[in-house]
């Protein structure tokens, strides 16, 4: 499992992430972001031009993902997730990556346009698994937004599982158990 941060964030603030899955069986990598951000790290300038950002991280992102596939990691044994700038990370490089995932996790963020990710999606795109999730008190990133663009990825033919909580920008144990239970099975193994 491959997790990617949130703005201002580090791997450093994921290594919860293997204790409350609690799969022994399951490696994980945490990765920074490249841009240093006040402390943490940035995968792409929110208040800027994003979508540049975006783009060169796709182009970092993308040859990780082949160094581990290399290593013997396969894609297809492989969950890429990522929490608020993170998540759209996961959606942007994971929807447009030329291999099967085992699943795409997206919590609490979004994609740059819909219209633009199903355009360059690879051929193996609607082959994806995705489990979303986000907050209907979320302040910085509005649920209905989100839920128009999720909407729309899916009449664009992905298969997407979309979960709300009541929850603000965050991540709760509620969304952990349903994360569980999607890894196990993406996984085929037991939750």
């Amino acid at each position: 499992m491959i997790v990617l941060h949130g703005l201002g964030d580090s791997m450093a603030g994921y290594s919860w992430v293997p204790q409350a899955l609690k799969f022994s069986w399951l490696n994980y990598l945490l990765v920074n972001a490249p841009d240093e951000y006040y402390g943490g790290f940035s995968w792409y300038d929110y208040a800027g031009d994003a979508a540049t950002g975006v783009r060169r991280s796709i182009g970092l992102l993308h040859p990780l993902l082949d160094a581990q596939r290399a290593a013997g990691f396969p894609t297809g044994q492989t969950i890429l997730s990522g929490f608020s700038q993170g998540c759209l990370m996961t959606l942007e490089a994971g929807l447009r990556y030329p291999h099967r995932f085992a699943g795409l996790i997206g919590l609490s963020g979004y994609v740059l346009d819909p219209q633009t990710v199903l355009r360059e999606a690879s051929p193996l795109a609607k082959e994806q698994r995705l489990f979303i999730t986000h907050g209907r008190q979320d302040p910085l990133i509005p649920c209905y937004q989100v839920k128009e663009q999720m909407d729309q990825l899916r009449a664009g033919g992905l298969a997407l599982e979309w979960h709300e909580f009541d929850k603000p920008h965050t991540i709760i144990e509620p969304e952990i158990e349903l994360m569980r239970k999607f890894v196990a099975q993406a996984m085929g193994r037991e939750a």
